[in-house]
């Protein structure tokens, strides 16, 4: 990894196709989760997609829920976008609360969406945990990657979508060498 890459704790995974990136950040929490480090963020869970719609989309609210579905129910043919706004802020009050619990020491996001590239959603929440330094990786599509290139000025790394590198990276920008437990921050 290249050193100016350290220095500004973003990554993102570019989705090759629908709902790709799921799965990689879902099992990526929970390996981070189990070597000790405290996450923040959301990561979309499995079942609304499989069940009906592919952009439906029930998040889990890191590091122990709650569970919010921020899709509308339109109707299995609808072509629109079905985000809930309302449901999307819920969620990022949640996280927020969770974060003021005591500080992450990584911030996981399902999607850099319509809604950060406009300054809204978790645009701040990403904001203020690269302000302390603390990895935060997205996942992206291309509809999307212009707005997230503006916001992170070229800085940020490409992942591949696979869940070890989600983990060494996370490790590598907290400044782990292997898993093991987080330390806790000092008060």
């Amino acid at each position: 990894m290249k050193e100016a890459v350290m220095d500004f704790p973003l990554a993102y995974i570019l989705a090759e196709e629908a709902g790709s990136v799921d799965p990689v950040l879902l099992e990526a929490s929970v390996r981070l989760k189990a070597a000790g480090v405290r996450l923040a963020g959301t990561v979309a869970l499995p079942s609304a997609a499989e069940a009906g719609h592919p952009c439906e989309t029930d998040l889990l609210v890191l590091p122990d829920g709650p569970q919010i579905c921020i899709s509308q129910q339109l109707g299995r043919h609808s072509r629109g976008c079905r985000l809930d706004p309302a449901a999307l802020e819920e969620a990022v009050m949640q996280v927020q609360l969770s974060c003021a619990e005591g500080p992450a020491g990584a911030f996981l996001l399902n999607k850099f969406g319509r809604q950060e590239g406009e300054g809204r959603g978790f645009r701040d929440l990403i904001a203020g945990h690269l302000a302390a330094g603390r990895p935060v990786v997205t996942g992206i599509n291309g509809l999307n990657l212009p707005a997230f290139d503006a916001f992170a000025e070229g800085l940020a790394t490409r992942l591949p979508c696979e869940v070890e590198a989600v983990v060494e990276w996370v490790l590598a920008v907290a400044g782990e060498t292997q898993l093991s437990p987080a330390v806790p921050e000092p008060a």
